[in-house]
């Protein structure tokens, strides 16, 4: 096993020099779920925390009357997750995106001022929450201007992290990764649901495979989680099919 990590270790060293969950739902206390895209999604303070639209109206929410649209994302949710939890909760991993610095600019708001190529536009003067800016998406190489379009994809998601190592760690610890810059890549919200819990051995994006494999398998290593052997052997194939 040791001689499988080194050398896939070797071959990402060698990718990274040659080459440059699903999104937090939150259902408020009078039973709305409010995903990202919903205009009440950064003013909705208290609130139970769900990883994916579809849970939180099976808990018996539902969405606000103006993202009917999202529907059809809720039921097709079902088919991408996996059929047990092994304990896995959304809040294990904290309730939310953190505002470690206490700016008001949580970070989802981070990640998105960080990756846009233009400056951001903010909702309002306070500068808390980003509506605007000009992204280009890992997942497809296309280019997104509505921050409303965006999920921030956990690049290894959080319920893959549960189930490979992340059940033992401190909450601390779990929230540190939630929040992680590094784990964190703004994404259509389309595709950000279709990957749900599932890593690279499930899920590929139509383009950029090269960067998500290399930056899945960097985050691995970094957090010491524990894919199984059957998983480094599929991740060492990957690099060396999409990264020649």
């Amino acid at each position: 096993m040791k001689a499988v990590v080194n050398t896939l270790l070797a071959l990402v060293l060698i990718v990274n020099a040659g080459t440059a969950q699903a999104e937090l739902v939150k259902k408020s206390k009078s039973g709305i779920c409010h995903p990202p895209a919903s205009s009440h999604y950064e003013r909705t303070k208290n609130y139970q925390a769900f990883d994916s639209v579809h849970a939180c109206i099976q808990s018996g929410g539902r969405l606000p009357k103006n993202m009917s649209s999202f529907r059809p994302i809720a039921k097709a949710e079902v088919s991408a997750r996996p059929a047990t939890s092994s304990g896995y909760e959304r809040s294990k991993f904290g309730h939310g995106w953190d505002d470690a610095d206490g700016d008001c600019q949580n970070s989802r708001a981070e990640a998105l001022i960080t990756a846009s190529t233009t400056t951001v536009r903010f909702a309002d003067e306070r500068r808390c929450r980003v509506v605007t800016g000009r992204w280009i998406s890992m997942f497809t190489g296309n280019v997104i201007q509505n921050a409303g379009d965006i999920d921030i994809d956990h690049v290894v998601p959080l319920k893959w992290a549960w189930d490979h190592g992340a059940s033992s760690w401190t909450k601390e610890k779990r929230e540190k990764f939630a929040n992680d810059p590094v784990n964190l890549i703004p994404v259509e919200a389309s595709l950000n649901r279709s990957k749900g819990a599932q890593g690279p051995e499930d899920w590929l994006p139509p383009s950029g495979k090269c960067q998500y494999v290399s930056r899945f398998v960097r985050i691995v290593r970094t957090y010491n989680l524990e894919p199984s052997k059957e998983q480094f052997y599929r991740y060492k194939q990957q690099l060396a099919s999409f990264c020649s």
